[in-house]
């Protein structure tokens, strides 16, 4: 389960480079319109990502400035959420090589931003629903890409593993 989450850590990195790059070529207001997602626009969509991967992360790690709430808006452009966004990554990769089967084994205790009252499963859990928050949400940028027009982006795991990701297979 380690190497598996090592790899998905890995896999994060990569298909959010491919969302980036993808961002990178719309104008201000394509990247800022609200195109029916869940979060309206890329960049809600990009920005409540980084939101939520601060929460986890804090809650993991107990590092970081976690955000106030889901709707904080952590920077308004693009440059600056790309930023954010690789440190972030950078920091998942890091957290993950810290982990041991009895860390994942452990349960983790924790209070959500939308309902009171303490949370408690096994680490290993949490760790899953936070990959997999990535690519649902990931999903929904694809989404708003091509409905601007833009070429359908290529994140599938598989694609990544033949190509910067050979070294977990």
């Amino acid at each position: 389960m380690l190497r598996h989450f090592k790899m998905l850590a890995d896999y994060n990195r990569w298909a959010n480079v491919q969302v980036y790059d993808a961002a990178a070529r719309l104008s201000d207001a394509e990247f800022h319109e609200d195109r029916g997602a869940f979060f309206g626009s890329l960049h809600g969509t990009l920005n409540h990502l980084l939101v939520t991967d601060r929460l986890w992360m804090h809650r993991f790690s107990g590092t970081g400035e976690p955000p106030a709430a889901l709707g904080v808006v952590l920077h308004n452009d693009l440059a600056g959420l790309r930023e954010m966004r690789e440190a972030e990554d950078r920091r998942i990769i890091d957290w993950v090589e810290t982990l041991d089967a009895a860390i994942l084994a452990a349960d983790i205790t924790y209070t959500s931003v939308l309902r009171p009252g303490a949370i408690i499963h096994p680490l290993h859990l949490a760790i899953a629903h936070m990959f997999n928050h990535q690519t649902h949400h990931r999903g929904q940028c694809h989404m708003i890409l091509t409905t601007l027009g833009k070429p359908s982006l290529v994140l599938d795991l598989l694609h990544f593993l033949r190509s910067e990701g050979r070294q977990w297979m």
